[in-house]
């Protein structure tokens, strides 16, 4: 999961304190948050299996509710637009999605492996746990240019390489800006800095110990933070295997307004 914690974590702080009017006041409760921050804290929409763990235990979450959730948009609840939620989608390039995917899911099970080749050949036919990665995206993609109060969009590069902006843009999406005192306080690059990849996997609580967020598969929480570099693609595939995704996902999104050719630095 590359990058997503800090995500979960940028979203939890201004959900606890939406509506301090000197959130710089409350620095040191917020470094306590994000020092006990783990994954585990945001629950997960369809896991554990819902079939075993009714979604009545999500309802019985006080509101505001902070969930997480790898569903494409058709499959989210029917009440997601109707109650109002806003949803923030992260989008990954596909080639560093691929890589990321496939050093996960060789932790996930001891007795399992996959070649990259063969992820590769899988990625490319649409084979993956959620659905075709290109319908995924665009799923969001169109929620978010038709409603774009309920639906933020972001890409992984483009966070990364401007991420004040980007954090400002989220406070906004939820309705909880930042006071001018916020920001003469240095308050958003503070946030920035403790919600950091870096940050939180250094965190005792995600480098070290167990969890099972799936449902009967334990794995090790820093199995979550691996590397979340941008372009980190390029120490694992070659050329031709690039060349390859790149054209399919470039065919895939034609006409819809949705690159990702822009989206690494440096290229």
């Amino acid at each position: 999961m590359d990058g997503e914690g800090g995500i979960f974590a940028l979203l939890k702080c201004k959900l606890d304190y939406p509506c301090k009017k000197n959130f710089n006041t409350n620095k040191k409760e917020i470094k306590r948050k994000v020092y006990y921050f783990s994954c585990n804290l945001v629950p997960f929409l369809e896991l554990p299996f819902r079939v075993l763990h009714p979604v009545t235990e999500l309802e019985a979450l006080p509101s505001p509710r902070l969930l997480c959730t790898h569903l494409p948009h058709q499959l989210l609840p029917s009440g997601v637009p109707a109650l109002g939620c806003r949803v923030v989608y992260l989008c990954w390039e596909p080639k560093d999605v691929l890589v990321s995917t496939w050093h996960y899911m060789n932790k996930v099970h001891k007795d399992f492996h996959i070649e990259l080749d063969k992820a590769l050949d899988f990625f490319c036919q649409g084979v993956t746990l959620y659905g075709p990665f290109w319908d995924h995206c665009l799923g969001y993609w169109k929620r978010s240019v038709e409603e774009p109060d309920r639906v933020l969009f972001f890409r992984y590069g483009e966070m990364m390489a401007n991420p004040t902006k980007h954090v400002r843009m989220l406070a906004n999406f939820l309705g909880a800006p930042f006071s001018s005192e916020e920001e003469s306080a240095g308050v958003v690059e503070e946030v920035v800095r403790l919600c950091s990849f870096e940050s939180l996997k250094s965190l005792p609580v995600n480098s070290t110990g167990v969890s099972d967020r799936i449902g009967g598969l334990p794995m090790e929480n820093s199995s979550y933070f691996r590397s979340a570099k941008v372009g980190d693609w390029r120490n694992y595939l070659t050329e031709e295997m690039a060349r390859k995704l790149d054209c399919i996902v470039e065919e895939k999104l034609k006409g819809s307004g949705l690159s990702f050719s822009h989206m690494e630095l440096g290229s």
